[in-house]
C-alpha cells in the first residue's frame, strides 16, 4: 500500500536525533531542553497523594477546577487580567497540544500563519495538518528582534494568525512592552488571532515578562499557552495550560476534547495544591536560574566559543566559528561524537537558514553536568 504523507517536510525531530546520539556517545547531553534534576520535593509529594487519594479516573475536560482556579490567581496576580476559571482557562496535555489545540480551531485551508525563525518545530506541521501556509519572517540576528515592518509587508487578506514566542526559543530574546504595541497595532480592526507561546514565562531576567495577557487590546483575541513542565521542572509530566477570551476558549476547547479529552489527573490535583501554597516557586524561578546562566557563561569563558546575550528562557546560544566553519549541521554531529558534548543546532528552526554559526546549549542542568560540558568544550 502506497501512503501519500501529509507531512512531507517532516522527519524525526532534532532533538530526538541528538537526545539519542548522546546515549550512543556517551556525551554529556545540553541538546534536548528538559532539566536533570528533581521536581520539588513538596510537588512529588502531592502528586503521590493525589493517587493514593484515587485521583486516578478521568478528570474534567477543561481541567479541574482547583487547578483552573489557581491559574486565574496566578495570571490576575502576575499580569492584571482577570479571567474567568470556567469560561477562559483550559489545562492541557502539555504546551505542545495546547499549540496544535489552537491552530486546529482557528486555522482552516487555504489561511496563512505568520511565523518567526528560528522557530520552535512544532508549529508549521500543525498549521500544514489544517492545509493552510507558514508564512515565515527571520529575527533579526543576533538581537533576535523582530522587524516590524516586515510583519506589516507579510499581512494578507488570508492571514489567520500571528504566532509569537517570548522568552524565545531558541535565543532566549523576550518581547518588550513597545514590541506588543506594535503587534497590537497590526491586528487592529482585522480578524487576526494571535497565539502567544510563552512557557517559558517565569524564566525572565532582569525585566518583568510582558505577557500578552498585560495587553488588554492582544488579550481579547489572543490564546496564550503556558506549561508548567518547564515552570515546575517536570517536563515529563506533559501538562500545559491555554488563556483565551470566551469564544476562543469554545474553539479550542472542541479540538481539545478530541485530541486527549482530558489531562493526567493526579498530577493536576498536586499543582493546585503547590500552586495554592508555594506560589514562591514560579516567583524565584528567574534568580533560580539566572545563578545557573551566570555560572555557565563563566565556566565557557576560557573556551573559544562565543557567547550570546540571554534575556530569558534556559538556553544559551554559542557562535562556534572560531573553532570550525563547518554548518551547524555537521558541527553539531562531530561536536557529539568528538567532543563529547551534545547541543542543537539552529537550522531546523529555519525554513532558508541564514548560515549562521549557532548551537544551542541547555544549562536547566546541574553544576555537575555544566562542569562536564564546559570542560570538553573548554578543550575545543
Amino acid at each position: 500500500m502506497t501512503i501519500e504523507t501529509k507531512l512531507p517536510k517532516v522527519g524525526t525531530t532534532i532533538f530526538s536525533v541528538m537526545s539519542q546520539l548522546a546515549v550512543e556517545h556517551k556525551a554529556v547531553n545540553l541538546g534536548q531542553g528538559f532539566p536533570d534534576f528533581e521536581p520539588p520535593e513538596a510537588l512529588r509529594e502531592a502528586l503521590a497523594r493525589a493517587m493514593a487519594d484515587g485521583r486516578n479516573q478521568y478528570a474534567p475536560g477543561i481541567g479541574t477546577q482547583p487547578l483552573r482556579e489557581q491559574i486565574a490567581l496566578k495570571t490576575e496576580r502576575l499580569y492584571g487580567h482577570r479571567v474567568d476559571p470556567d469560561a477562559e482557562v483550559t489545562v492541557t496535555s502539555g504546551a505542545t497540544e495546547a499549540i496544535f489545540a489552537a491552530i486546529a480551531a482557528v486555522v482552516r485551508a487555504g489561511d496563512e500563519v505568520i511565523v518567526f525563525d528560528p522557530a520552535y518545530d512544532c508549529y508549521e506541521p500543525a498549521i500544514d495538518l489544517q492545509g493552510a501556509r507558514a508564512v515565515h519572517i527571520p529575527l533579526t540576528v543576533p538581537s533576535f528582534a523582530i522587524d516590524w515592518q516586515r510583519v506589516r509587508d507579510a499581512v494578507t487578506p488570508k492571514t489567520r494568525m500571528i504566532l509569537i514566542n517570548s522568552p524565545h526559543n531558541p535565543s532566549g530574546a523576550v518581547l518588550s512592552a513597545a514590541d506588543l504595541d506594535e503587534l497590537a497595532a497590526i491586528v487592529r480592526d482585522t480578524g487576526i488571532v494571535v497565539l502567544s507561546d510563552e512557557v517559558y514565562e517565569h524564566i525572565v531576567y532582569g525585566a518583568p515578562h510582558q505577557s500578552v495577557l498585560r495587553h488588554a487590546e492582544l488579550a481579547a483575541r489572543s490564546i496564550v499557552v503556558s506549561s508548567f513542565g518547564k515552570t515546575y521542572h517536570c517536563t515529563g509530566w506533559k501538562v500545559g495550560y491555554a488563556v483565551a477570551p470566551a469564544a476562543l476558549s469554545a474553539e479550542f476547547r472542541k479540538v481539545h476534547q478530541y485530541l486527549t479529552f482530558c489531562t493526567f489527573h493526579p498530577a493536576q490535583a498536586a499543582f493546585a495544591e503547590f500552586l495554592a501554597s508555594t506560589p514562591q516557586h514560579y516567583l524565584e524561578l528567574p534568580a533560580f536560574y539566572q545563578a545557573k546562566r551566570d555560572y555557565f557563561r563563566e565556566l565557557l569563558k576560557p573556551s573559544r566559543l562565543k557567547l550570546l546575550d540571554v534575556p530569558g528562557g534556559y538556553f544559551q546560544l554559542v557562535d562556534y566559528s572560531a573553532i570550525s566553519e563547518q554548518d551547524d549541521l555537521s558541527f553539531s554531529q562531530w561536536l557529539v561524537k568528538e567532543g563529547g558534548v551534545a547541543g542543537i543546532p539552529l537550522t531546523p528552526f529555519y525554513e532558508t537558514a541564514p548560515g549562521t554559526h549557532l548551537l544551542r546549549l541547555c544549562f536547566a542542568k546541574s553544576d555537575a553536568t555544566m562542569q562536564a560540558a564546559a570542560e570538553r568544550l573548554c578543550r575545543l
